[in-house]
């Protein structure tokens, strides 16, 4: 089942973190709870049998990159490693791609380029998502040809898709 965020939730999104071997989210994860009470962020929770499996993000829309300001934003999505390959991910996706479609005619995201990433990019190229063209970011800045960059978190190749009112 899909649902919207719960204060409740943050603990067992931490524990399931911490299980995982990272830091627990705390400050982030009440963030996006007090922005989804202000209308800016909508985060959806798959919930299997009471324990959350995993969540994603959407911003009304983009706060950084190309898509800044013009359309809305998939952020932090997150399936847990004991809930993974069993369609939680394109459950998620598909409940925030409607939210998208409620908005916009496109929907965007950054994804991160290392390994780690490499199951959420195949995931989005096999939902449709499409380069924008502006090459690689660094830190919320397009990184210029042959300029060094570190390969974290921080270095992201920004996509979006095309919606319909439909869209699964």
């Amino acid at each position: 089942m899909i649902r919207a965020m719960r204060q409740t939730d943050i603990e067992t999104i931490n524990k399931h973190f911490t299980a995982q071997g990272w830091a627990a989210r705390t400050t982030v994860l009440e963030r996006y709870l007090a922005e989804q009470q202000a209308g800016i962020r909508q985060t959806f929770v798959a919930d299997q049998a009471g324990d959350v499996a995993g969540y994603v993000t959407l911003l009304t829309t983009a706060r950084t990159g190309p898509f800044a300001g013009k359309l809305p934003e998939i952020s932090d999505f997150n399936v847990f490693t004991n809930f993974q390959r069993h369609g939680i991910g394109s459950t998620l996706l598909d409940a925030a791609e409607q939210a998208a479609a409620q908005l916009a005619a496109a929907v965007s995201l950054g994804v991160g380029l290392h390994a780690g990433y490499g199951p959420a990019q195949q995931l989005y190229v096999k939902r449709g998502y499409i380069p924008d063209g502006s090459g690689v970011w660094y830190r919320d800045k397009p990184l210029p040809m042959n300029a060094l960059s570190r390969n974290d978190d921080d270095l992201v190749l920004y996509i979006s898709k095309a919606l319909t009112p439909e869209t699964n």
